[in-house]
């Protein structure tokens, strides 16, 4: 392990993390409001440290990096972005302790939107458009950004892009993998311009409508509202969200493709057809459940049930009803979602459709094999068998999820936290969603946690996001060995 090669890529993504920052403060200055000072302190801060490391560091002769090196710096990368993405909520005095500043910053970088704030509507304007920057960020990669940014990160960026990448088989487009995070970035950018624009003809100024673009684009769910998107009771509304968020729980190489010409590439992949067709049969069945019991037409009952389901299964978070005084049924339906998430490639969480497909297939191929014992057959995807490899990745990723669900909700039980919460509030951050059930749902927030169930959960945010190989791996004497 090189700590120096490792320390200076480190040191390059908190500058351009700092120099991100810049962007939130053109809005502070502009509403001239009570985050400019905290904005240009965390800047200085991010920048001056982290040319710091990049400089002291620097190797020109170093080799590629190998793939250890990649896994340690996206792991370190992602946990020193969460402690600077901190800074400006802690300067601003937004909280009373420096636990609940990283809390509120790791969920926004790992696109969970779980938020301690108690009054959204009272933080400076210029705080809330870095809080929802860091959803959008964080949502196709801070790695991946700084490879599309900042060419003398290209050398071994495919370790970076592997590690971080969401899905259980990243997408190359391109040779090079710059070239392959800038076509994403192109697809991440256009589809935001457009949510932008859609949000605008609506009736959102221009801060409002970037901020729950960020957050829907993003999958993440900070709002500028108290209330979320329920503040606007918009059917309007409703509906372009409800489509962005749709879009964003899609892998993005086949949005690529689309744009490129290819209009039946979505219908053509498996998971895709899975994805909304859970989508589908998930808010009829919820529709239909609150339909005369909460809401008395059944329009009214579609839009509310497509909105929540959505949000859930995309794992974004935004809310525009409390489907906790909804039924038991579309109640567990929405919790079962949580462990879904969206594609494989998206920038959605949860452990996504792509493996729980795969898992079916290989259960179905083993009760095929009970019947006819004499049979070679194997798990196919698109008409290609899936490499063994794969699926014994698969199924550990799996069991590593499940494992690391039941002991982290046995360890906010512990805390004092009642059952439901719990287990809620584990998968809603360890599947990167947000809102959960109980003393979580989305109407409430993480602020009355303690200390130390902070900390738990912002590791079960920083596991979902990097596919939680990335950062267990860490924990492995063998990891370090050389």
């Amino acid at each position: 392990m090189r700590w120096r090669y490792t320390l200076h890529v480190v040191g390059a993504i908190l500058v351009s993390m700092g120099l991100s920052m810049l962007f939130a403060l053109g809005f502070s200055l502009y509403y001239n409001d009570a985050g400019v000072e905290p904005l240009v302190a965390s800047i200085s801060v991010a920048v001056v440290f982290g040319a710091g490391l990049f400089y002291m560091f620097r190797d020109l002769d170093a080799p590629a990096m190998n793939h250890r090196e990649g896994m340690a710096i996206v792991a370190l990368g992602w946990i020193a972005a969460g402690i600077v993405g901190a800074l400006p909520f802690w300067f601003a005095g937004t909280f009373p302790t420096f636990t609940d500043c990283v809390f509120e910053s790791v969920s926004g970088f790992t696109t969970t939107g779980a938020s301690v704030l108690t009054d959204i509507e009272s933080v400076p304007r210029g705080l809330l458009m870095w809080r929802s920057l860091t959803h959008w960020l964080g949502g196709m990669g801070i790695i991946v950004l700084s490879l599309a940014i900042l060419p003398f990160l290209g050398v071994g960026g495919m370790q970076l892009y592997k590690a971080e990448v969401p899905g259980p088989v990243p997408d190359k487009l391109k040779p090079r993998i710059k070239d392959t995070a800038m076509l994403l970035w192109k697809v991440y950018v256009f589809f935001t311009v457009v949510e932008v624009l859609l949000l605008l003809i609506g009736g959102m100024d221009l801060f409002e409508s970037l901020c729950h673009t960020f957050g829907t684009m993003a999958t993440g769910g900070f709002s500028t509202r108290n209330t979320s998107i329920a503040a606007y009771d918009s059917v309007y509304f409703d509906v372009v969200i409800t489509v962005f968020m749709l879009i964003a729980g899609v892998n993005f190489s086949l949005h690529y493709q689309l744009l490129r010409g290819r209009p039946l590439v979505m219908w053509r992949d498996a998971e895709f057809r899975f994805f909304m067709g859970v989508f589908a049969v998930f808010t009829l069945v919820c529709a239909f459940s609150v339909w005369g019991r909460n809401y008395d037409s059944f329009f009214e009952s579609l839009r509310y049930a497509a909105f929540q389901v959505a949000s859930i299964v995309t794992t974004t978070g935004y809310a525009t009803a409390d489907y906790e005084l909804w039924a038991p049924l579309p109640q567990a339906m929405l919790l079962l979602l949580m462990f879904l998430g969206g594609c494989a490639g998206s920038t959605g969480g949860g452990i996504k459709c792509m493996r729980i497909l795969l898992l079916l297939k290989h259960t179905y191929k083993e009760l095929y094999r009970l019947i006819h014992p004499r049979a070679v057959t194997s798990v196919k995807l698109g008409g290609k068998t899936v490499p063994p490899e794969v699926m014994n990745s698969i199924t550990g990723f799996f069991l590593l999820f499940l494992g690391l669900f039941i002991v982290s909700s046995f360890g906010i039980a512990a805390m004092g936290m009642d059952v439901v919460t719990s287990f809620a509030s584990v998968v809603a951050c360890i599947g990167n969603i947000g809102p959960g059930l109980g003393t979580v749902g989305p109407t409430e927030n993480y602020a009355h946690f303690p200390l130390l169930g902070k900390w738990l959960l912002v590791f079960c945010m920083l596991l979902g996001r990097l596919e939680i190989y990335t950062v267990i791996i860490l924990f492995i004497p063998e990891f370090w060995r050389k």
